[in-house]
């Protein structure tokens, strides 16, 4: 049987979000492996319309989820967050293994 794509119904915003935590999460030890809660780090600070998330370019637009606490609720009540966002919130195993689709939309190389 195929995944369904997007269980939890979760909106534009809160996809973007989560592929971003993701991310973020991701950047202390590069590990993909979702066993145990992964702690995110502090947010980046935008610098012009972008910011910086580990070797990826990030637009600021994609971004506004981070600041949103309905989005950060959501994403809490959904079991993908834990913890008092976003000082000390850390994405579940459920949260890391979340497949949003959006990686590639988002995350861009950069070369500065």
């Amino acid at each position: 049987m195929v995944a369904k794509r997007n269980p939890l119904k979760l909106n534009a915003l809160q996809l973007k979000t989560l592929t971003l935590l993701q991310a973020l999460s991701s950047l202390d030890d590069g590990a993909d492996v979702p066993e145990t809660d992964r702690l995110i780090p502090m947010l980046p600070s935008p610098h012009g319309n972008h910011f910086h998330v580990g070797q990826y370019v990030v637009s600021g637009g994609d971004a506004t989820g981070l600041h949103n606490p309905a989005v950060w609720a959501a994403l809490t009540r959904k079991g993908l967050v834990v913890g008092v966002p976003p000082a000390n919130a850390s994405l579940t195993p459920a949260g890391i293994a979340y497949e949003t689709g959006l990686s590639e939309k988002i995350l861009h190389s950069h070369d500065h």
